[in-house]
């Protein structure tokens, strides 16, 4: 395929979606990653597109709401990996919280085959996935986030998780800066991730080394505060040291 036929196949997929990711891109265009990023970077110097972090947007977008099926496609063997190790933390009869992360979804088919587990999620496509297996699960309930349409929030779903007390919470979010400060880049998220790290008795971060170093609009908690974090390398153990409470695991 000629530059010039990515280009056109790429904006495309951008009147249809208004965003996309990378990695997205190329498994539409079946053209590598790389590729993807040059095209896009011309692109962009010629006034068509405007790149952001990890993806890109039609110039002429007035909102952008980026959907799940994007999101998860990001970092995706990664994620998958830290699902799995995530998992591994989970044991027959316990009950635990999923946020409304990609991260977190990918955890379902990995402790699906636990006996006599509870979840509890803000996440329709995770509540979608979990009623298809034999387990218990619990949808927080709550209004569908104009930021996020993936996600249920406000005080609906506020108030299902304050009457719950779970085993584990797994979440992520989109940064974590060198401080080991957690961001996010939708507000209305914020408040329920809160009350589900209130509620649990262990807090696993999941972040792939993609969030690390990074910043974002609105603060949730601190490294400091988690059990455990799960990522995809070995973070640097000057990073690590910083954090003496919190266990460091790497998914392989």
């Amino acid at each position: 395929m000629y530059r010039s036929e990515r280009e056109q196949e790429i904006l495309l997929v951008l009147k249809d979606y208004h965003y996309a990711t990378v990695d997205f891109l190329a498994q539409r265009l079946h053209i590598s990653a790389s590729s993807i990023r040059r095209d896009l970077k011309q692109m962009e110097n010629r006034g068509l597109v405007k790149r952001s972090y990890g993806g890109v947007e039609l110039l002429t977008s007035a909102s952008r709401i980026i959907p799940f099926s994007m999101r998860s496609h990001e970092n995706l063997p990664e994620k998958k990996r830290i699902a799995k190790r995530a998992a591994s933390l989970v044991k027959d009869g316990d009950s635990l919280f999923l946020d409304g992360s990609s991260s977190s979804f990918y955890m379902i088919d990995f402790i699906a085959p636990i006996k006599n587990i509870t979840v509890a999620t803000n996440s329709v496509d995770s509540i979608r996935m979990l009623a298809e297996y034999d387990l218990r699960a619990y949808c927080t309930g709550g209004t569908v986030s104009g930021e996020n349409r993936s996600v249920l929030s406000g005080s609906f779903a506020e108030d299902m998780v304050r009457g719950l007390h779970m085993d584990f919470v797994f979440l992520s979010a989109q940064a974590i800066s060198p401080e080991g400060e957690i961001y996010d880049c939708y507000e209305s998220e914020i408040p329920i991730r809160r009350r589900m790290l209130e509620n649990a008795g262990k807090r696993v971060f999941l972040a792939d080394s993609s969030k690390f170093n990074s910043h974002s609009m609105f603060y949730l908690d601190n490294l400091r505060n988690m059990d455990y974090v799960i990522s995809d390398v070995e973070l640097d153990k000057a990073f690590t040291d910083r954090f003496p409470e919190t266990t460091f695991l790497t998914a392989t």
